[in-house]
Parts: C-alpha cells; structure tokens; sequence
C-alpha cells in the first residue's frame, strides 16, 4: 500500500527526509537517456511538466523536482492507466533521478500530489527499437526470470498462509487468528510493488484505515480491518465476509500473475527501493500495524524482498560499480543485523515494545541502506 506521507516520529520524519533527498543524481541536462542526461519534470501540487515528450526507447532517466507542498509520486502508465514504473515518496523541495526502461509505444506520465495515484498527466511518444527487459545483458534477462519465479512462490505461499488465518477468522477463534495474521502477510510484503501493478488490488487488501478518506471507508476491507478487530475490538464476529473477501482477491491476484512480465530496471531495481521507503515511512514509525504492533514482521518482508532484488542484480552491480556492491552488502547486513536483534521464536518482538532509541536506530540502518540502494536501478541501466 502507498506509504502515507506524514510520519509519527519527528526523528524518523528526518531520516526519511534525508533518505528521501538522497536518491537524487546528477544533471547533465541530456536527451534521457541513461547515464547521458535526464529529461527534467516539475511535479506540484496540481501540475506535471514534462520537459521533453518525443523519447527514443530504451533506457531513460526523468529529473523529477517536487515543487509542491505534498510529497509526490512520479508513474509511467500504459494508455489503459497500467502501471509499468514508479517512483514513490518524492518529498516536498527534493530531487530524484528515475531510470526506467521503455519499449516504442504510447504512454502517459503522472504526478500524484498527496500520493493518491491520482492527478495531471502528460502524455509521451516513445519510438525506436530499444527498450527490451535485459536485452543488452543476459544476466539480467535470467535474474528477470529468477525473480518472477520469486515472486509466484510468494503468492502461493500468501495463499496458504491467509488462507489459514481466514479460516481462524470465520471460526471466531480470536486467539489463533492473531498468531496467524502476521505470518500470513510476509509473502506478500516482500513482492507487494509488484502487485501494485494488478490494478486496485493492493488497496483493497492492504489499505489502512488512517489512509482512507470519510467516502471510503465504507468500502474498506483486507487485512487491516481484520487487525482492528482482533485486536482492538477482540471480535470477528460480523467480520467473516472480509475473511472470504480477503481470499478472493489474494486469489484473483494469484490468477492474474500468469501474464507478469518483470523488466529488471522497472520492476526489480525500482521494485526494491520501494520496498525500503515502505519501512521507512510505514514500519519504522509503527504506523503499518496501529492495532496488532507487528511491524517488524513486514519490516522483515520488505527487508528480505529488497535482498532478493539486490542478489539476483548483484552480478551485474558488482561488475559495473563494485564500490556499490560493496557498500549494499554491507548495509543490507547490518540492518539484517539490527533487526535480529528483536527476533523472538519465529517471529519478532511486539513493535510497541521498541522504545523511541532503538526506533531511531533502526531507522538509521533503513536510511544507510537507501543511499546506495537509490543508485541501484541507475547501475543496473547503464
């Protein structure tokens, strides 16, 4: 789910900030494409502007200046509103460089002030015979092709394990339910950019309720609403259509991944920073899991989701900026490190037990990491 803008800790909103800020690159003020120059777009509160609008295929970068008062989101979307990559969390007055890898065809850019995935667009020309997943490298169309296999594993494995937790929910069992509920949502926060690109499936099973507007919460289902009533009302009662409604969608997800096709700039280097920004603006703050406190469960899953990315590229990256390697190896450890450190059983420790210090610190392993893994997708598309 998009990560809400606004953060609960002040030192967390400044590591975020900083990390944030930090994913922006240089200018050479070019034709786009990769590594030559970045086509310039000016994103506000109302308006998306896009410098240059006639684009030859095959990687390109956009400079995406947020001159807004909101934090944005940058997308590039098929005609049919599709999503084929995005760059989330654009905070207000900072800069971020966006590679992404385009075939010939038409497509529309967005800037979604308030991160609602709605809001002005322009529209772009794509030609040329660029643009083909991993064509330049082998090695990145086999970690393409590994990582879709990832990712269908993990939503078989979500399946399973919601499907044990909605069954717990529709037996009224209350108890069974919570202990089920965060292992049910691992899979799917390692892989959920991913399934952002199935269309409204993603909020209908993980939005939360502080993110919903009056209008609709009428509408509001999935996980979430079942963890506010297991834990703050202490009863399914009445909840049981949500159990079902949450399957048929995890089901309809799973039906639709037979057409998944994964670009490894697109969806797998920009898919893994993605992943971070979700703990650092949702899990870190503890506003991800508000009734059941399991935010170090998703931490883990996003955690692990951007590592899986980062391995299968990781030949790449080590050949084109092995300084890169370098420090990405180390700072995935030491989060995997910190993160450790509140392991309990097979899970972790409730989040409501972390005390503001040692949120700090892990926010600022999450911030170290974001560095170097911003500069992943530019290395890659080189």
């Amino acid at each position: 789910m998009r990560p809400t803008p606004v953060l609960a800790l002040a030192g967390v909103t400044a590591l975020s900030a900083s990390l944030l800020a930090a994913c922006g690159g240089g200018d050479d003020g070019g034709d786009g494409k990769a590594g030559g120059g970045a086509i310039k777009v000016t994103a506000s509160d109302n308006a998306c502007d896009v410098a240059k609008k006639d684009l030859a295929a095959g990687k390109i970068t956009f400079k995406v200046a947020n001159k807004g008062s909101q934090a944005n989101e940058f997308e590039i979307l098929r005609p049919d509103g599709k999503i084929i990559a995005e760059r989330e969390n654009i905070g207000p007055g900072t800069t971020v460089n966006f590679v992404v890898n385009l075939a010939a065809g038409d497509y529309k850019a967005l800037c979604s002030a308030g991160q609602t995935g709605k809001g002005p667009t322009q529209d772009l020309k794509v030609t040329g015979s660029g643009g083909t997943a991993g064509s330049a490298d082998p090695r990145l169309t086999q970690a393409a092709s590994e990582y879709k296999a990832f990712v269908l594993a993990q939503v078989d494995d979500t399946v399973v394990k919601a499907q044990k937790f909605a069954d717990a929910v529709k037996a009224g069992d209350v108890e069974k339910a919570k202990q089920l509920y965060a292992p049910s949502r691992m899979g799917w926060e390692t892989i959920e950019p991913v399934a952002e690109k199935f269309g409204d499936i993603d909020p209908r099973i993980d939005a939360r309720e502080a993110d919903l507007k009056p209008a609709e919460k009428a509408n509001w289902s999935g996980w979430h609403l079942l963890e506010k009533a297991l834990w703050k009302d202490g009863s399914v009662k009445g909840r049981e259509q949500y159990a079902d409604r949450l399957m048929a969608d995890l089901k309809n997800l799973k039906g639709q991944m037979a057409t998944l096709t994964l670009d490894p700039v697109n969806d797998m280097a920009h898919g893994a920073k993605e992943l971070l920004d979700e703990v650092a603006t949702g899990k870190v703050t503890g506003e991800e899991e508000a009734f059941s406190h399991t935010d170090l469960w998703d931490f883990k899953g996003n955690v692990d989701g951007a590592k899986k990315v980062y391995d299968l590229l990781r030949p790449v990256v080590q050949q084109k900026d092995a300084q890169l390697a370098k420090d990405l190896d180390d700072n995935f450890a030491a989060v995997e490190k910190l993160l450790g450190k509140y392991a309990k059983g097979d899970g972790y420790v409730s989040y409501d037990t972390v005390g503001p210090n040692d949120r700090k610190a892990l926010g600022d392993a999450v911030n170290a990491l974001g560095e170097p893994l911003s500069k992943l997708a530019g290395v890659v598309a080189k």
